[in-house]
């Protein structure tokens, strides 16, 4: 026997020894005699020794190999060499300690901890391989024998009954017993518990086709130009072909320090190919990303998920110890888990613990197939920790996936697959650098992306990558570049971006949206409207837009134009200034909303009549943000309002010599504070979309109406505030909800007060009274809400039928009081039109309904509770209902 052989000989027996010994004592020293016990009757059971015995006949197989003679060694350089890797199906992730194995031999051998394996067999018994592992359908594969190496790559689906039936005897379950000490050691395992780390952080994000084949794409006849892309299809299986279509990467610095908490990250490099946007590279980043295992719960497309180590995961969750293994000097324990209930949102998965320290060493987690999620067939989650130091382990490889699909499209429909890779190198814990940079008061912006970010070359990101991108990935490149130099490819997806945005760009030129070239109303009759602006081709910063209107009935043009300049984009510094000669069609919803468009008609109260007015609107406005969420606006506002029947102006309108005139003329000067921290935004060419903030966000305004300043009529003193926020309720839903309140000094015509928002229309509106009509009540004093409690599936849960069309549960509260003073009265009513007040009733609405319908749309059901309705009053000013649509997770 050589040197060599001897000393890996006599490893394996160490290891064995170590193995025994490493056992005894934390039975002596943990007191872990009760939980050892019943963790030997579990893995006792027969189909667990069945995978055990054959990890034995793989070492024995090795054993003899290695006690071969030399020149048995030099015999076996002639043999078959297999290599290869063993995946999760889901994740993409190697699987550890899966089995390959000869059917009818004792020929086989276990994956390593990343999945690989490496592998010389003594023979070749047979063309077949029987390929397990714990908790995945066993797979039997024909391999190709001819050549001397082999190289082999599997991917394993998880097993439909992960768990199954365990019999309790007395005393405690030992896989609720073993997760109860991860629980209870979360306060020292968990990574966030350290002062400070950084980490640099690599992203990697996918998009593929799946699930179409080269045939079904090219009975599309738009798409026949583009089937040249199907040369790039690969996959393990023929049944499940995929065809990457996008792929971007980015490499930071990321820096975290815990009290008082902040975050950092530098974007040092991104590639992201067919989208030109900052803040698409910002969210590939870690900012936006991250999942902490040990917590509570886990966020998923905006719905909090019960984490298998909550606090109380065994009253949601059921356990089985399935395996142990040892890795980086511990013994890791395979605990798989399951919901105890199927209308909760929980996952199916694995974890692998290390013993001692009851840390987690990998977890994978799959959404419950009956999870209330829209859009999606599957999502699945993969962590890996590592041991950092003594007694950290540290995150170093995270995963997401997400199956999506057409709502009722069905698993064989085609879809999309979004993969997002996040690995984590050079991680450094408790370091004085980390906390001066964090808290650098020049470093305002959380997110910054290096200007040359963009711009790296191929040779940097070959050596900066964490891991080299595999064929499939390199394909992505060289399809979107020859997609992207595609006259024909270009004019496609500008054309899917006209039906969804609603413009259509044309050079430095765009034009519509589509949908206001054409409405009707009494006054106008038919009403035809050209629309146009222009894009970054012209200018960059610089946005200009507007429209030209006719009415077929009143024989009159309207126009509106407007200009937009982005003197800083980060942080947001913009002038804007427009002016107005239309119809005002505005529903004074504390969050404006337009009617000018074709569907509106169709969705009115038929009932009602329309309440409009001429005006003539010129306004600008400067806006300024700062990084910690403050900004500030400051507006000048001149408006003329000439109102149409049945709106009043007899003896309500004064010029400034007290003379009556027909229309209103005002001049407004007015600042806005608002604070939203850490709010995030989705950034577009000009404008940008809230995605809202984790805390409150207050509004606060204060304006001056000023009395003889370019025609003014009126002088005034209007304070308005508002506060909002979406709380996130783990097992309750969501609840939304937004206070207002406002003082108007003066008297005043009913345009200068505050008309509380109606709703006109049958399409719901979270910013109005839906039982309300326009122009129903006046205050110059008020206070209000309104609240949105979204339950989730709630009762919808618990009925088989109902749960699979995942319909979910809701109830609204909306209320206002308000009052008028004696001066306001006297002006404002009995004049021809019934305006109100909230002075002897609040006004206060309840709803409730089904959202989801579809995955698509919501009914509301509202009833109006106060003020009391009168006993001849029609049902449909007491009871409404109203629909909406929305696509959304």
């Amino acid at each position: 026997m050589t040197m060599r052989r001897f000393l890996l000989l006599l490893s394996l027996l160490l290891l064995i020894f170590f193995r025994h010994t490493t056992a005894f004592a934390q039975r002596k020293n943990t007191g872990l005699k009760s939980l050892d016990e019943q963790a030997a009757e579990i893995l006792a059971r027969p189909e667990i020794k069945a995978e055990r015995e054959r990890l034995r006949l793989f070492t024995d197989s090795l054993l003899r190999r290695n006690e071969h003679s030399d020149s048995s060694i030099a015999a076996a350089k002639h043999l078959k060499h297999i290599k290869g890797i063993i995946r999760d199906f889901n994740t993409g992730e190697g699987i550890p300690f899966a089995q390959l194995l000869f059917p009818h031999s004792a020929e086989g051998i276990a994956t390593e901890l990343n999945g690989s394996f490496d592998w010389l067999p003594a023979s070749i018994p047979n063309d077949s391989l029987r390929i397990s592992a714990l908790g995945y359908k066993t797979l039997f594969r024909r391999i190709d024998t001819s050549g001397e190496e082999i190289i082999l790559s599997f991917e394993l689906s998880r097993s439909d009954n992960l768990l199954r039936e365990v019999i309790i005897r007395p005393g405690e379950d030992p896989a609720i017993a073993l997760v109860k000490k991860v629980i209870r050691s979360k306060p020292q395992n968990n990574p966030d518990k350290y002062i400070n780390y950084k980490y640099e952080l690599y992203n990697k994000l996918e998009l593929d086709l799946v699930r179409m084949t080269r045939e079904q794409f090219q009975k599309i006849p738009m798409m026949k130009p583009f089937a040249f892309i199907f040369n790039n299809v690969d996959s393990f299986s023929e049944e499940t072909p995929f065809l990457p279509l996008f792929l971007t990467e980015t490499l930071s610095d990321y820096y975290f320090q815990r009290n008082p908490k902040k975050n950092k990250e530098i974007v040092k490099a991104s590639e992201v190919k067919g989208v030109n946007n900052e803040s698409v590279t910002q969210f590939l980043g870690g900012m936006y990303q991250q999942i902490n295992l040990y917590n509570n719960f886990i966020d998923v497309f905006g719905r909090q998920f019960v984490s298998p180590v909550n606090n109380n995961a065994p009253f949601y969750y059921r356990y089985q110890i399935r395996d142990t293994q040892y890795a980086y000097g511990y013994r890791l324990i395979l605990v798989q888990f399951e919901p105890r209930r199927d209308a909760e949102n929980c996952f199916v998965g694995d974890m692998w613990i290390a013993d001692s320290v009851y840390a987690l060493q990998r977890v994978s987690l799959d959404v419950s197939k009956n999870a209330n999620l829209n859009l999606v067939n599957r999502v699945s989650l993969y962590q890996e920790f590592a041991p950092v130091g003594d007694t950290l382990w540290f995150n170093v490889k995270d995963k997401f996936i997400a199956d999506f699909t057409v709502p009722y499209g069905g698993k064989k429909m085609p879809g999309f697959i979004g993969r997002k890779t996040t690995s984590y190198k050079n991680i450094l814990l408790n370091d004085s650098s980390v906390a001066e940079f964090v808290n650098d008061k020049k470093l305002k912006q959380d997110v910054i992306v290096l200007e040359d970010a963009r711009e790296k070359s191929a040779q940097y990101w070959a050596s900066a990558r964490h891991d080299s991108l595999d064929k499939n990935e390199k394909a992505i490149y060289a399809t979107i570049d020859t997609l992207n130099a595609m006259p024909i490819f270009n004019r496609t997806k500008n054309f899917i971006l006209f039906l969804t945005k609603g413009t259509q760009n044309f050079g430095p030129f765009e034009f519509g949206p589509y949908w206001s070239v054409y409405n009707n109303n009494p006054i106008e009759g038919n009403r035809f409207r050209f629309s146009m602006g222009t894009n970054p081709k012209l200018f960059r910063d610089i946005y200009l837009n507007g429209y030209l209107a006719y009415g077929t009935a009143d024989k009159r043009f309207k126009y509106k134009l407007a200009g937009l300049w982005l003197i800083n984009r980060h942080p947001r510094e913009r002038l804007y200034v427009s002016y107005t000669s239309d119809l005002d069609r505005s529903i004074s919803y504390y969050s404006e909303a337009a009617t000018d468009n074709f569907l509106s008609n169709m969705l009115r109260k038929r009932y009602l009549p329309f309440k409009l007015a001429f005006v003539k609107d010129l306004r600008a406005e400067y806006y300024k943000e700062y990084f910690n969420g403050f900004s500030h606006e400051l507006s000048l506002l001149r408006k003329d309002f000439n109102p149409y029947d049945p709106l009043p102006s007899a003896g309500i309108f004064q010029d400034n010599n007290g003379q009556t005139i027909d229309h209103v003329t005002n001049t407004e000067v007015g600042i806005r504070l608002r604070f939203a921290y850490k709010e995030k935004f989705l950034e577009g060419d000009y404008y940008r979309l809230s995605l809202g903030s984790k805390y409150p966000i207050v509004s606060l305004r204060y304006a001056v109406g000023l009395k003889g300043v370019l025609g003014s009529d009126y002088g005034y003193h209007k304070l308005t505030m508002n506060v909002s926020d979406i709380l996130h309720l783990p097992h309750l839903g969501t609840i939304s909800y937004n206070f207002f309140a406002g003082k108007h000094f003066g008297v005043l015509p009913y345009p200068l007060l505050e008309v509380h928002p109606g709703n006109d229309y049958y399409y719901y509106s979270p910013y109005a009274f839906s039982m309300m009509n326009r122009f129903e009540f006046l205050s110059d004093t008020y206070a209000g809400f309104m609240f949105e409690h979204n339950i989730g599936s709630g009762l919808f849960g618990y009925v088989p039928l109902l749960k699979r069309v995942k319909l979910r549960q809701f109830w609204t509260l909306k209320s206002a009081i308000g009052s008028l003073s004696p001066e306001n009265k006297a002006l404002n009513l009995n004049k021809g039109f019934e305006f109100k007040t909230l002075q002897s009733s609040p006004y206060v609405e309840i709803g409730t309904g089904v959202d989801n319908i579809f995955q698509l749309f919501r009914i509301d059901f509202v009833w109006r509770v106060a003020p009391h309705p009168l006993a001849n009053e029609p049902l449909e000013n007491r009871f409404g209902i109203f629909g909406s649509f929305r696509v959304g997770f």
